[in-house]
Parts: C-alpha cells; structure tokens; sequence
C-alpha cells in the first residue's frame, strides 16, 4: 500500500513510529517474553494493591522497613560472627545524572507552563479545546473505575491496540478510509440539501429587508 492510502498519508512503521526502540519492541510484542512477563508483574502488583487493601504509600514504606530490619540483622550478626558485612553497593548519585535529570524536569515543566499560559491567555484555542476534552473524558473514565484499576487497564489497551494494529495494519485502514470518505460524502449531501437552504433563506430575507 502506498502512502495514499494509510492513514494520515503516513510513510513510516508503526514500529518507526512508536519510537523503534525497546519500547517498541514490548509493545509489538517483538519481545514475547518481556511483554509476557511484564504483565505479569503488573497483574500481580494490581492484584497486590486491589485485594489486600494496601496503598502505594503504605505499600513501599512495608518494604523498606522489612528490608532495613533485615539489613540490620544482617549486619550486626556478622559483626559478632565475625562475618563479612551486607554487599551493599555505594548509594551515589554524581554531579552529571542530577544536572541531567533536573535539565529533563524543567525543560518539560517549562514547556508545560509555556503552554498552560497560551490556553489561559486564550492563544491557542485548539489545544484548550484538546485539553478539555482530554479532560472530560478522563473525568468520566475516572467515575467507573479507580486510579490503579485505570492504570492497569490502559496498560492492556497499550500492550494489545498497537499489536492488532500492526497486525492487520492494511485492513484497518482500507476499512477507516473507507468510513472517512464515506463521512465526507453524507457531510457534501447535508451540506447542500440543508445548510444550502437554509444560507439562501437567510440570503433572500437579508435582501428583502
């Protein structure tokens, strides 16, 4: 299929598009076993967190203190053994990874602040519409499920969507475009059998008056 005839009049993979990386690859499932195991920790950490009541909060503050309490045995039962200390690795973050990872947050908050101030300002009407139609919907989304329960379930529709898509990649769009074309010709149709009317109504009442 040429370019014509995908969608948007795309020239690039699905794969190319979604970064051709790892990423790419798990979401594919070019790596079977990755993706595969992958949902598998998350089914059990949503599993963990929906049937025994924990929060993440609470969740990861059980886990540390069961870790520094093994931690500690550990290491004052070497000390009178005379057994070698825990192998903890050095906890060290250099000058380089903090001024890189502060760069990435505040290019991104900038960019985000630079954008909420252009649909305050009423700059670009478009993407205030965007926003609050992305809103509206995770809005009603959010009133049939909860965070976690979103979050995993937008996790399967990312893992499964893309793979169907590039499955049947041809199909899908011949399909679409069909639908597309099919939307313009009722929109040509409606347009000049009714809103044609109705701007000659208008028309001859304005030459009337």
């Amino acid at each position: 299929m040429g370019s014509s005839d995908r969608l948007f009049n795309r020239q690039r993979t699905v794969h190319q598009i979604l970064g051709g990386g790892l990423v790419a690859d798990v979401m594919l499932w070019r790596r079977k076993s990755l993706t595969v195991w992958f949902l598998f920790v998350t089914l059990a950490v949503w599993l963990v967190f929906e049937k025994s009541g924990y929060t993440l909060l609470s969740l990861v503050s059980s886990v540390l203190l069961l870790l520094l309490v093994i931690l500690f045995l550990w290491a004052k039962s070497a000390e009178l053994l005379n057994r070698p200390p825990p192998p903890l690795p050095d906890l060290y973050l250099s000058e380089e990874v903090v001024n890189e990872i502060a760069g990435f947050i505040r290019s991104h908050i900038n960019a985000l602040l630079s954008t909420s101030k252009d649909i305050a300002l009423g700059k670009d009407t478009r993407m205030f519409f965007r926003v609050a139609a992305y809103m509206c919907l995770l809005s009603v989304i959010g009133g049939f499920a909860d965070f976690l329960t979103l979050g995993y379930t937008s996790l399967l529709i990312i893992l499964t969507i893309p793979a169907l898509y590039e499955k049947f990649e041809d199909d899908i769009d011949m399909y679409i475009l069909m639908g597309c074309r099919e939307l313009q010709q009722l929109y040509v149709k409606f347009d000049v059998e009714y809103f044609g009317r109705v701007r000659k109504l208008i028309f001859e009442k304005q030459k009337l008056s």
